[in-house]
């Protein structure tokens, strides 16, 4: 009799264990299977941790961003809590943890998604002197990621070879740059555009005026030399002052 008892006793036990050391998480938006919530920058996510402890629902608990404590009100940390997120850039990829405070292995976690798209709008005017670097630069830090960056120069997509340019992408900024400008070649109105396929297209113009270059006079250094001329000659009119008077009487 103890034998047929035994097991089925103790799943119980364990099931009473579980549902006493328990803490859970309820989200809006939801949670998703993988522990995560998807929202948007600015959007107000509410997360309230429960303790599932049958008897013991006074149990303290506590929150942690990633792994730093979450300030909380006094009466928001008995039974349950709730913190409210407004997410920023630097909430996507945060994790929140809810746990008792007796006991941080007894938790519940979720990570939050935040979307948002590209910093790329407007316009920008660049003037510039021939021989001189170009450098235009374009944000397209997003999520999720934007499709590769197109880069063109007066309605045509920007020959890189003809123009000598570098297209460079790090998956924040895409740059395209050359190292010494030439009129015919370089000046004219660019775009960059990039497409999410949450937010659509965005894009962002630069009007790339190139001018003369000009004869730049080296004036630290002529300054420094007239000061040294000015000095020399002032000694020498002092080292010789009794001359001079003797000569003007």
């Amino acid at each position: 009799m103890k034998l047929m008892l035994g097991p089925p006793l103790f799943h119980l036990l364990l099931s009473c264990a579980t549902q006493t050391l328990g803490v859970r998480i309820d989200a809006v938006p939801a949670v998703n299977d993988e522990g995560v919530i998807t929202t948007e920058l600015e959007k107000t996510v509410s997360l309230v941790c429960h303790h599932e402890g049958g008897h013991e629902t006074e149990e303290e608990l506590m929150w942690l961003r990633n792994d730093a404590a979450v300030s909380l009100k006094e009466g928001n940390t008995m039974g349950s809590s709730q913190v409210c997120v407004t997410p920023i850039y630097e909430d996507h990829g945060a994790t929140f943890t809810c746990h008792l405070k007796k006991n941080a292995t007894i938790s519940a976690s979720v990570t939050l998604d935040v979307t948002f798209p590209p910093q790329l709008s407007g316009s920008e005017e660049v003037t510039l002197e021939e021989e001189d670097a170009l450098v235009l630069s374009c944000d397209i830090w997003a999520n999720p990621q934007v499709s590769p960056v197109s880069w063109k120069l007066n309605g045509s997509t920007v020959d890189l070879v003809e123009g000598g340019f570098i297209m460079t992408n790090d998956g924040s900024t895409s740059q395209l740059t050359t190292s010494s400008v030439d009129r015919s070649l370089h000046q004219g109105t660019y775009q960059c555009s990039v497409n999410s396929t949450k937010y659509g297209q965005y894009n962002k113009v630069f009007y790339v005026t190139v001018t003369d270059k000009t004869i730049k006079f080296p004036l630290m250094p002529i300054i420094a030399g007239l000061v040294v001329v000015f000095l020399t000659a002032l000694l020498a009119i002092a080292s010789r002052w009794k001359k001079i008077r003797q000569c003007c009487k």
